[in-house]
């Protein structure tokens, strides 16, 4: 047998290049001294200027298809810079032509009737492709206005109203005992019943035109603001707070509404000024009309909101928490009245009605209350600037 220690035939036949050597300590670590260290980053790239890109490069050609396309949206840019207004003729003010969505007809906001006030969102049409040029109160049958207002008390809808006796008497004893405090007064329901139920009507049919549901307080929907939100402790310097008799005499109002005892006002359609509120029967100063109620939302949700109804309700000290109505989807009649020109002193006489934010039992609501006496066929009226003056009111009629 051979020895341990001696090599292979095969291994002894190999060539030296090929034999694996292994170095004795020493040398290998004076090889790892003398060898360079290697340097990790990549050589830096050469990169063509555009010049000698554009030299080589190749010409491309567009499809038809798309020159067409590029050709469509040129001609389309050419034909709106050559818009004119339907009712004034004129191509001025582009940034306030609005182009209908169906006869692609062009109207200044201020030309039409009614006025539109803010540039709307998403598709629009004109009265005459909408068919708002007509709107015609629709009829309801008692039990229908019962259903819709959700009165509580069917038989007392026609048939049991507070006598105008009973309302002078409650104005004769807050003069006695609170002469020098001016109070509030409850609304004095018309007592012809038959009557009654044609001022409901007529806000049914206004309300059942914009889709929308009567609700005579405020409506907290999930995803937008909760009811805890509405605070009056967080307006930015205080609001004031409703009186104990003032909210005793809201109540009063609030309770005649869920009995089908309504405020002796009717809403009708204008060709001006679109839907609106008149009087339906005198009624005397101070008198609590109505509170302005709708969906409450943050007021950072409603930026980009083109309703152009919305009530300030919360101008916190904090922004985020500031607070809208949003009378969009759920109100009252409220919504139908409109607000003065506060640019004209014509403008300024025609208001009656004035708008407050009161807290009550801590919360913050918003009362329209009469600011004089009122004669029968008078259109009621108030300022939507009270507080921020920013709502465009310039166009007004």
């Amino acid at each position: 047998m051979a020895p341990s220690s001696s090599a292979s035939p095969a291994a002894l036949s190999r060539p030296v290049a090929q034999r694996k050597v292994r170095p004795s300590a020493d040398s290998s670590e004076s090889y790892r001294r003398r060898r360079p260290r290697m340097s990790m980053s990549p050589p830096p790239k050469k990169f063509r200027s555009m010049v000698e890109i554009m030299k080589v490069a190749k010409r491309v050609e567009l499809p038809k298809e798309e020159e067409d396309s590029e050709s469509e949206l040129e001609s389309e840019e050419d034909d709106y810079g050559e818009v004119l207004c339907e009712q004034c003729g004129s191509g001025e003010r582009p940034e306030e032509l609005l182009l209908c969505d169906k006869c692609n007809k062009g109207f200044h906001m201020c030309c039409l009737r009614p006025i539109v006030v803010r540039v709307p969102i998403g598709p629009w049409h004109c009265p005459h492709c909408s068919g708002d040029q007509h709107r015609i109160i629709k009829s309801f049958s008692q039990k229908k206005i019962v259903d819709f207002f959700r009165i509580q008390k069917e038989s007392q809808m026609v048939v049991k109203c507070s006598s105008a006796q009973d309302i002078r008497k409650r104005r004769k004893r807050s003069l006695v005992f609170h002469k020098r405090r001016r109070r509030l007064s409850p609304f004095s329901p018309t007592e012809d019943s038959h009557r009654r139920l044609v001022q409901m009507t007529s806000l049914a049919s206004a309300l059942t035109a914009l889709d929308m549901e009567f609700s005579d307080e405020l409506t907290y929907i999930p995803g937008m603001a909760p009811k805890s939100a509405n605070n009056a402790k967080f307006e930015s310097g205080g609001m004031q707070v409703l009186s104990k008799e003032n909210t005793e005499t809201l109540e009063q109002c609030r309770a005649m509404y869920k009995r089908g005892e309504c405020p002796p006002l009717m809403v009708v359609f204008d060709s001006r000024e679109g839907y609106t509120v008149e009087a339906d029967g005198p009624i005397k100063d101070l008198t609590i009309i109505a509170e302005y109620t709708g969906d409450v939302d943050y007021i950072r949700n409603r930026q980009e909101d083109d309703c152009d109804s919305m009530m300030t309700l919360l101008l916190a000290r904090d922004p985020s928490r500031s607070l809208v109505i949003c009378p969009d989807k759920r109100g009252n009649i409220s919504r139908f009245i409109n607000g003065i020109n506060n640019h004209s002193p014509e403008g300024k006489k025609k208001q009656n009605l004035k708008c407050v934010r009161y807290s009550v039992k801590g919360a913050c609501h918003v009362l329209l209350v009469a600011l004089r006496d009122i004669a029968k066929g008078e259109r009621l009226y108030y300022d939507y600037n009270g507080y921020e003056h920013e709502y465009p009111t310039h166009h007004f009629v």
